[in-house]
């Protein structure tokens, strides 16, 4: 697996590089990975004691991991992403079990995605620093990511966005064939979206 390590108004050591890539690359006894993104940063609070930030992104079998965690230094921030991204690999390899074995009983990719939604709880990319300014409408854009569509099913999709821990997710719709997003409702579920250009 290729991992990178990068910091940003933090000191990154030869020591705590190699740290972090022998423990990001032992993620890869429970599955198999592609790459990984490992990125320091320093909170500048003064009354903020744990300053040492780490967020992790993995690419491993079509899947995103993704977890951000602060600690008192960097080698308590990566004990602690490791530990969470644990966690993650291990839910996701129950839910692929679950998702696999029911699509194995001959009920089809649709069907077994829609037996996945209902086994769910609730169902990066490069980004510009520079803030954008929109003075016609008043708001204010300060974060711009570029992501590339996957084509997945919605229960795929759900699980994606259970392990990014994000309240929604963007994908292409296989069933479909629109660009679609699931979203975590209040109640628990999970809700769909097509996109439809007006006719």
């Amino acid at each position: 697996m290729h991992v990178v390590v990068s910091g940003r108004h933090a000191v990154v050591t030869d020591r705590l590089r190699s740290t972090t890539e022998e423990k990001i690359g032992r993620l890869e006894r429970f599955l198999p990975l592609d790459s990984a993104e490992v990125h320091f940063s320093e909170e500048r609070n003064p009354r903020i004691s744990e300053k040492e930030v780490c967020e992790v992104t993995i690419k491993g079998q079509g899947h995103h991991l993704r977890c951000k965690v602060r600690g008192v230094d960097g080698f308590h921030a990566i004990d602690m992403a490791v530990a969470k991204l644990e966690k993650q690999i291990k839910k996701l390899k129950t839910k692929l079990k679950r998702y696999d074995k029911h699509a194995k009983r001959g009920h089809g990719i649709l069907a077994s995605a829609e037996a996945f939604d209902t086994e769910l709880a609730a169902g990066d990319t490069l980004v510009a620093d520079d803030d954008v300014l929109s003075e016609d409408y008043g708001y204010r854009i300060v974060k711009t990511k570029t992501f590339e569509l996957e084509q997945m099913m919605p229960a795929e999709a759900a699980l994606q966005m259970d392990l990014v821990d994000h309240d929604f997710y963007l994908f292409h719709n296989a069933a479909s064939g629109k660009a679609g997003v699931v979203y975590r409702r209040e109640d628990g579920d999970v809700g769909l979206i097509d996109a439809a250009l007006p006719a």
